[in-house]
């Protein structure tokens, strides 16, 4: 793929991308019908032949992320796939009673597609069922208009350096453009620890075992669960019928994230029967009997967070490099993909002219810049301190936090506006 190093005399918009995953790429393509006459440079490690597309990472999408990509023309290619499964409903419980409960039944929170009039709350696909598509997307792009779109395989980015009129990329050689976005975060156990004022870091001293499990027939179709329990949240995602193990019976799965304290994991010493008899004893009667459990992958979990969305007035950060979260809300990849919709919103506000001068592309920039990180900060910083606060509930073991997180779900469930707008908060973030 032939690349472009932006000429700093070139009045063009001139953007680089960091990391061609969901985030990256999405932006990427947008960006390229967004602002026709911007050069477009998207810089990724990973070499140009490796096949993403059987990447089995699960995502769960809200149903605004799904807009998007319907939007962008990549969700028909996805959902063709077979891989997907739409969220249909939503069922929060808690492991632990709720002493101080009224009602005849613990509380549970129960939300469906239905009750919100939409078609779904959002959908559950696999890294690569939604990367491949996007990255073959942006090929056709870049071989269509190669004269300001380009494709860095198998190019680590070393370094950003603000320099006179925008930011210098380290990939090799040294290249400059206007701006850069940082789309690349990977997980919290990689990141760098992050200090005031430049963030925050939390280690959760918890694991996150992930995998997928065979349910029970009877088992409800396209329902996500959310079950509290003394060591921590552990999800079970809708996944499109098929084995769990190789060979083993084709039925309904469901992705497992299933999160415990490190200090006291009930999970590390346990072997795959036990660990399916022990994962049969925390999820409400509504999840039915889990047949079969795939092997586990551990993740250390934390929060990494910082402060600014946009530092020395060329270099973004978004999704995973701006802030990356505790799964118990499963909403991290749909707050980066807020923050590349507003980003684009932001930048399209602007009319980049070819005929304007450095210094007025730089004026823009900036305004443009400062109009994005005011707009995304109340979500992200909402749903970092909802997601912390939960998180660190489970580090604590005095019974109160749990009687308040069960008195909490009882009155979303009772009082319906709560309910309505938790809803609308899960598909589409704060507004």
């Amino acid at each position: 793929m032939t690349s472009h190093a932006p000429d700093t005399s070139s009045p063009e918009l001139s953007l680089a991308i960091i990391g061609a995953g969901p985030a990256g790429l999405s932006l990427a393509l947008q960006a390229a019908r967004a602002l026709p006459t911007a050069r477009i440079t998207v810089f990724d490690a990973r070499p140009a032949d490796k096949d993403v597309s059987t990447d089995a990472r699960t995502l769960a999408l809200s149903q605004g992320t799904v807009q998007e990509l319907h939007r962008m023309g990549i969700w028909d290619p996805i959902d063709a796939t077979g891989h997907t499964a739409p969220i249909r409903a939503v069922h929060v419980s808690q492991q632990q009673p709720t002493v101080l409960w009224p009602g005849k039944e613990q509380p549970v929170v129960r939300i469906s597609a239905a009750e919100q009039r939409v078609p779904q709350l959002g959908a559950v696909v696999s890294y690569g069922t939604l990367v491949a598509p996007l990255q073959a997307a942006w090929l056709r792009a870049v071989n269509a208009d190669e004269h300001r779109l380009a494709m860095r395989f198998s190019t680590p980015v070393r370094g950003l350096k603000p320099v006179e009129g925008g930011v210098e990329i380290d990939a090799d050689i040294a290249e400059r453009y206007d701006m850069a976005v940082v789309a690349e975060g990977g997980v919290f156990a990689d990141q760098p620890k992050l200090n005031w004022p430049e963030g925050v870091s939390r280690d959760y001293e918890q694991t996150a075992w992930v995998g997928q499990v065979l349910l029970d027939e009877h088992s409800p179709e396209g329902t996500a669960y959310e079950r509290f329990t003394p060591s921590g949240p552990a999800a079970l995602l809708p996944l499109p019928p098929g084995q769990v193990t190789p060979g083993g019976p084709i039925g309904r799965r469901a992705a497992l994230v299933w999160c415990v304290q490190q200090g006291d994991d009930p999970v590390r010493e346990l072997n795959d029967t036990q660990r399916l008899t022990l994962l049969n004893t925390l999820f409400h009667s509504d999840v039915g009997t889990i047949r079969q459990m795939s092997a586990l992958k551990a993740f250390p979990l934390g929060l990494n967070a910082h402060t600014r969305l946009v530092s020395d007035g060329v270099v973004v950060r978004i999704g995973n490099a701006a802030q990356t979260l505790h799964p118990v809300a499963g909403q991290g990849f749909n707050l980066g993909m807020r923050d590349v919709h507003e980003l684009l919103a932001a930048l399209k506000r602007e009319s980049w002219s070819t005929q304007g001068d450095a210094g007025t592309r730089r004026n823009q920039l900036q305004r443009a810049l400062g109009q994005f990180e005011r707009k995304r900060q109340p979500d992200r910083l909402a749903l970092v301190a909802a997601t912390d606060f939960l998180a660190r509930t489970f580090t604590q073991p005095a019974p109160i936090l749990a009687t308040l997180r069960g008195l909490g779900l009882g009155a979303i469930q009772t009082f319906s506006p709560a309910k309505h707008l938790l809803a609308h908060t899960m598909m589409f973030g704060v507004r």
